[in-house]
C-alpha cells in the first residue's frame, strides 16, 4: 500500500542543526534552496563563479562558494546539477569531503541507480524528487500549496535516513500536497518512461502529426496551431484537475464520442509495444548508455536533433499567435 505523508506527519526539527548545500543552482536548485531558507534552514548554494546560474544565486541573497566548500561545511549536500555532470562534480568535488553521518541527497535517480556514484558507506543516501519543474516547485510554496514528491532511501547509515529526506521534503513543500514513499529504481524508471513516452516525446510528436496533417491539407497553419497545440491547455488543466472522466464530462458529446472511438486507432497496439520496447531500454540501462555516451562524444546527435526541431514551420507560427496574446508570458519570445 502506498505511503503517503504531509506536513503533520514530518518534523522539520530533523534538519535545525544541519546545514545544507544545494549544488547547482539552476531549474531544481533555486527553488530547493529559496523553499529551504524560507522554512528556517541554514543553506548553502555551490555554484561555478561568473555563470549566469552564480548572478542569479548572489542577486536572490546568497553567497555561492564551491562546490567542494559547500560539501565540506554541510551535513547534507543535495546534488541538484544536471544528470550528465554529477558523476564528475561528485568524484572531485563531493566524494573528499564526505563525513561518516553525512546525507547524499538526489533530485533524481538517474546516477544512483545506473551506478554512476557509489556513496561509501558511512553516509546516507537518499531522493527527494519534486514531480514538477522547479519555477512550480517554488510558486506552489509560495501559494502555501506545494508540489507533490516522492522520497527514497538507498542507504541508511544513520538509522534517520527518511526522517530526513521527508524532513527535507517538507522544506522545500512537498508535504503541503502529499509526498509519497518509492525506490530510486522506480522513481528513475518511470520518470524516464513519462518524459520519453506522453510527457515531453510523446506529446511534441503527435502535436507536429497532427499539425502537419492539418497544413498538409491546405488548412490554414494558424487554425492548424489552435487546433493542435494551443487548445491543449484546456484539456490538459481539465484532466489536471478531474481527471480523464472529468475532462470528458466538460467537453462536448460530440469530442467525447471523437475521443472514444477514434483515439484508439491513433495509439495502436503497436504504438503500445513501442511503449515497452521504451520501457525495456530504460529498465536495461541501455538508455541511460546512450545518454551518457552521447554527452562524452559532445553531444553531435542533441544537438543535430535540437536545431532540426526548432526550426518546425510550428514554432514560427506559435511565436506569430502567442504574440497576438498580451496576457501570455512567452519566456522563448526572443529566441529565433
Amino acid at each position: 500500500m502506498v505511503e503517503v505523508y504531509y506536513d503533520d506527519d514530518v518534523d522539520l526539527k530533523q534538519l535545525e542543526s544541519t546545514t545544507v548545500a544545494v549544488i547547482g543552482y539552476g531549474s531544481q536548485g533555486h527553488a530547493h534552496a529559496k523553499n529551504l531558507r524560507d522554512s528556517g534552514i541554514d543553506v548553502l548554494v555551490a555554484e561555478v563563479e561568473g555563470t549566469e546560474n552564480y548572478r542569479l544565486a548572489v542577486k536572490d541573497g546568497f553567497e555561492p562558494v564551491t562546490a567542494r566548500e559547500a560539501a565540506n561545511r554541510a551535513e547534507l549536500i543535495a546534488m541538484l546539477v544536471p544528470d550528465e555532470v554529477q558523476r564528475t562534480v561528485y568524484q572531485q568535488e563531493i566524494e573528499p569531503e564526505l563525513a561518516a553521518g553525512d546525507t547524499l541527497l538526489f533530485g533524481h535517480g538517474f546516477n544512483i541507480r545506473y551506478y554512476q556514484i557509489e556513496a561509501p558507506d558511512k553516509v546516507d543516501v537518499v531522493l527527494v524528487a519534486p514531480k514538477g519543474p522547479g519555477h512550480v516547485v517554488r510558486s506552489m510554496y509560495e501559494e502555501g500549496i506545494g508540489v507533490p514528491n516522492l522520497v527514497a532511501v538507498e542507504q541508511d547509515a544513520t538509522g534517520q535516513a527518511l526522517q530526513t529526506a521527508l524532513a527535507y521534503s517538507k522544506g522545500i513543500g512537498g508535504t503541503m500536497a502529499g509526498t509519497i514513499k518509492t525506490t530510486f529504481e522506480e522513481e528513475t524508471e518511470t520518470d524516464l518512461f513519462g518524459e520519453q513516452v506522453i510527457l515531453c516525446g510523446g506529446l511534441t510528436h503527435l502535436i507536429k502529426a497532427a499539425y502537419e496533417t492539418l497544413t498538409d491539407a491546405g488548412y490554414q497553419p494558424e487554425v492548424a496551431y489552435f487546433e493542435c497545440l494551443h487548445e491543449l491547455k484546456l484539456i490538459i488543466d481539465l484532466i489536471y484537475e478531474s481527471g480523464i472522466q472529468g475532462m470528458r464530462y466538460s467537453i462536448s458529446d460530440t469530442a467525447e464520442y471523437g475521443d472514444l472511438t477514434r483515439g484508439p486507432r491513433i495509439v495502436t497496439e503497436q504504438t503500445r509495444e513501442e511503449m515497452r520496447k521504451i520501457l525495456g531500454e530504460i529498465q536495461s540501462g541501455e538508455f541511460a548508455r546512450e545518454w551518457l555516451n552521447e554527452n562524452h562524444t559532445g553531444r553531435p546527435v542533441f544537438k543535430s536533433l535540437r536545431e532540426f526541431h526548432a526550426s518546425h514551420p510550428i514554432e514560427a507560427v506559435g511565436r506569430k499567435i502567442r504574440g497576438m496574446m498580451d496576457w501570455l508570458k512567452d519566456r522563448f519570445a526572443d529566441v529565433e
